[in-house]
This record gives structure tokens, C-alpha cells and sequence, in this order.
């Protein structure tokens, strides 16, 4: 069986856990606290980073790389799917999330929030926080405006680009700091991303001393 190294809060991390669903896989999860720098998992990523995908042979793939092996070995749905041009247009938009969003909103939220306190690495800054809250608009507009002109995030098909959108503001509204109401199409293209059973899962998630707002498993939200 396959095994994931992962950390509630994590957006590849969940995204990893999305692929996997969509796919029917079969995954033990491990949590894995990084910095307590165990050194078995150091043995798996000289990083220590998650999430860590450890394969039925014992190899071991990392990071944000994870989604595209399991698309390849694993070909049924194809998520990243489509011509070249179809391909670079869902590859943009993870990037886009995985990178700008994560650098502007999950960075200043999660990180502030639940990094710090689950680490112990210091106090939340109250000024980055601020930041994360008013960044989101932005991005859930573009996630409005997508929608409003595609039947999926990057064209016709759910792929990875949703995959990774919907784990970034899934961490987020964990913390309940995403205004829904203020973006209705945002917020219609998630209902229909809170209804795939791959993502039940997530919505599932209860982090111990830090439960999630009523609505966030909400399908009705």
C-alpha cells in the first residue's frame, strides 16, 4: 500500500490526498511532523519537507512532484490531460496556487496561525495575517472569473488545476477566513468541489485543539 508523510494544514499535502481520490488509491497517512527532524524521515527526504508519497517498492517521491508521477503511473482519470497548450494552461494554474497563492494568503494564514503554534517557532504576526485576508479577494475573484468562463478552472475537465486550488482554500477556510459571500462564483465553484467524494476526506479533517468553523464541512454552505 502506498504511504503518505503529510501534515493536516498542508496544501500539496491535501492535494496529494485529493489525486489520490480521484484515482481510487488506496494510502496509509502518516503525519509527520518536520521539524522534529526524525531521521528515518530524513531518510526519505534529505529536506525534510511533505509531503512524501513512499510507493509499494520503498522509492520514495516528494513534494509538489507527487501529483504529476501519480497522474502518469496511474493514468485513469487523467488529470492532467488535453493538448500541449491544455496541459501548460493547468500546469500555470497549479503553479499559480502553489506558488502566488501559497506566498500571499496560505503563507500569512496557515503559516501565522497553526505553523507556529503546531512548531513552536514564535508568536502569530498580526500585520501578516491582515496581509493573507485582504490578498485572498484577489485571488478568489480570479477563481470567480475562470469559473464564469469555464466549465473547470483550466477548460472543460477537472484536473490538477482545481485539485490544487481547492486544497490551498480548503486550508484556509479550515481557519474560516475565507469570505464566501463576498464571491459567489468562487464560492459555486467550490460547492461543486466540497461534492466530489474525493474530497470527503478533507472535509473530515479535525486537527486536535483546533476544530474547523460549522461550515466548513457544509456541503450547503
Amino acid at each position: 500500500m502506498l504511504t503518505l508523510h503529510h501534515l493536516w494544514l498542508s496544501p500539496v499535502c491535501r492535494a496529494v490526498r485529493i489525486l489520490l481520490g480521484e484515482k481510487d488509491l488506496e494510502c496509509e497517512l502518516v503525519v509527520e511532523h518536520t521539524w522534529e527532524r526524525r531521521p528515518e524521515f530524513l531518510a526519505l527526504n534529505p529536506a525534510c519537507e511533505v509531503p512524501v508519497l513512499v510507493t509499494d517498492g520503498g522509492d520514495a517521491v516528494c513534494g509538489s512532484t507527487i501529483c504529476e508521477y501519480v497522474d502518469e503511473v496511474h493514468r485513469t482519470p487523467a488529470l492532467l490531460a488535453g493538448d500541449a497548450l491544455a496541459r501548460a494552461e493547468t500546469r500555470r494554474l497549479v503553479a499559480w496556487f502553489d506558488d502566488k497563492f501559497k506566498a500571499e494568503v496560505t503563507d500569512y494564514l496557515v503559516g501565522e496561525k497553526v505553523d507556529k503554534r503546531l512548531s513552536g517557532s514564535g508568536h502569530p504576526d498580526s500585520e501578516s495575517i491582515r496581509a493573507g485576508k485582504h490578498n485572498v479577494h484577489y485571488h478568489l475573484d480570479y477563481i470567480g472569473y475562470l469559473f464564469e468562463r469555464r466549465n473547470w478552472l483550466a477548460g472543460d475537465d477537472f484536473s490538477l488545476a482545481d485539485i490544487a486550488a481547492a486544497a490551498h482554500i480548503s486550508c484556509v477556510d479550515y481557519l474560516g477566513d475565507v469570505p464566501w459571500d463576498d464571491h459567489p462564483g468562487a464560492r459555486d465553484w467550490y460547492a461543486r468541489i466540497k461534492s466530489r467524494p474525493s474530497f470527503r476526506p478533507i472535509l473530515a479533517d479535525h486537527i486536535p485543539g483546533l476544530p474547523p468553523p460549522r461550515h466548513y464541512a457544509d456541503l450547503d454552505f
